[in-house]
């Protein structure tokens, strides 16, 4: 794990961004769009910024939080006070120079304050305003508090996740806020895109709700054509065998995905136990979903007799996909992410070394990269504003001494 130092240039160096959201979902939009280069300015309230700085577990020498250092990566820190009448004011010359502004506040939240699209493209209509919310800009649902675990249940995977004898239980992280931040960034692209095409900007309209929604697979058709509701099932898919979590000698579980018929065989033969891949029921992937548990049994039966790394030695060698469940400690320890360099360290501002996750999909000829973590709040406030709007040293003592900024 090393600090990286690709010369590369940045593919989105000439983009201008104006994050005012908090939390995960806008900011996870705004961390994607600053890991490809472009300048992200994070807009936050004076003393006391984004609530993510105070998310997380804490630092064991520093005692900050270290979330942070993460979603606020590769941007800068500029505090305002969009309350204040002249803070929206600052806000409205910042955005007449930009390309893109990403909110997630309430819907209606940037019109009371005089900061709607309209207003903001009659002075640049080249801007892409990116707008995510929990349940969208319109609807009978728009102003209701949207947080990640009700979208999540709204757009179907709660009900879906667990087992079936039990409630719906979450997944361990806001699966839901960085969907809807993802579904952001890449309509901020296509917006982008469009704009070299016709010179105007447009909305990006990303809802957590319909971000779940659009990674359910077959789950509306199935009820609407087939009558399937479609249930919890815990560990594996209904009618998908095998693949699922099997117990290892030494006490670990082994994810062995074998479900397509070549590779079927292939771990038939790997356990020993060729004859089974012709078994009638067992020799299509029809029949082995029928027979899920009982698939299931003779593959647990074989791995229960090997330990889980010499199971995975085996399946890869005979080419059937299989892993280990993995914790942050294998992640660095493991000898792929240090070759591919799928974690990196990054400077704290302590200076010293971070690990934490490198920036993907990967681009070959212009990467993104990890440059720096969050920044300190307000730490860019006063060249931003030079730089941006040419705001003199005295007009910048005054808007700090009225809490403007």
């Amino acid at each position: 794990m090393r600090q990286q130092d690709t010369p590369a240039p940045l593919p989105l160096e000439n983009i201008r961004v104006l994050e005012l959201g908090q939390l995960i979902a806008g900011p996870y939009c705004g961390q994607v769009l600053a890991d490809f280069g472009a300048e992200v300015v994070k807009v936050e309230p004076p003393g006391k910024g984004d609530a993510m700085r105070q998310w997380g577990e804490a630092d064991q020498e520093s005692g900050d939080p270290l979330w942070w250092n993460v979603i606020g990566r590769n941007k800068q820190s500029l505090t305002l006070d969009l309350r204040q009448q002249r803070g929206q004011d600052v806000l409205r010359q910042l955005a007449a120079r930009a390309d893109v502004i990403i909110e997630n506040f309430r819907p209606g939240t940037m019109e009371r304050w005089g900061l709607s699209y309209d207003e903001l493209s009659r002075h640049n209509p080249k801007l892409v305003m990116v707008r995510v919310t929990g349940f969208g800009q319109d609807g009978p649902y728009a102003t209701r508090a949207g947080f990640a675990s009700v979208c999540e249940a709204m757009g179907g995977l709660r009900y879906l996740s667990g087992y079936p004898d039990r409630p719906p239980v979450r997944v361990g992280i806001s699966i839901g806020d960085t969907l809807a931040g993802l579904h952001a960034a890449l309509g901020t692209m296509m917006a982008l895109h469009q704009r070299e095409r016709s010179g105007k900007g447009q909305v990006v309209d990303s809802s957590i709700f319909e971000s779940v929604l659009a990674m359910m697979e077959n789950l509306i058709p199935e009820y609407a054509r087939a009558g399937k509701v479609r249930e919890r099932s815990g560990s594996f898919l209904p009618k998908i065998a095998p693949s699922n979590a099997y117990p290892a000698r030494d006490g670990r579980d082994v994810i062995i995905g074998a479900n397509q018929d070549t590779v079927f065989r292939r771990l038939c033969e790997a356990m020993g136990q060729p004859r089974l891949a012709d078994h009638p029921d067992y020799a299509t992937h029809r029949a082995r979903g029928e027979n899920q548990q009982a698939i299931d049994d003779l593959v647990a039966a074989w791995t229960q007799q090997h330990d889980a790394s010499h199971i995975v030695d085996i399946l890869a060698e005979a080419g059937v996909p299989a892993g280990l469940v993995y914790r942050a400690p294998d992640m660095l320890g493991d000898p792929h992410f240090q070759a591919r360099e799928s974690i990196v360290a990054v400077p704290d501002r302590q200076g010293r070394p971070l690990p934490m996750q490198n920036v993907f999909p990967r681009l070959s000829s212009t990467p993104g990269r990890v440059r720096s973590v969050g920044p300190a709040l307000g730490e860019h406030t006063h060249t931003i504003l030079a730089d941006w709007l040419a705001f003199s040293a005295d007009t910048l003592d005054a808007l700090r001494a009225d809490n403007v900024i």
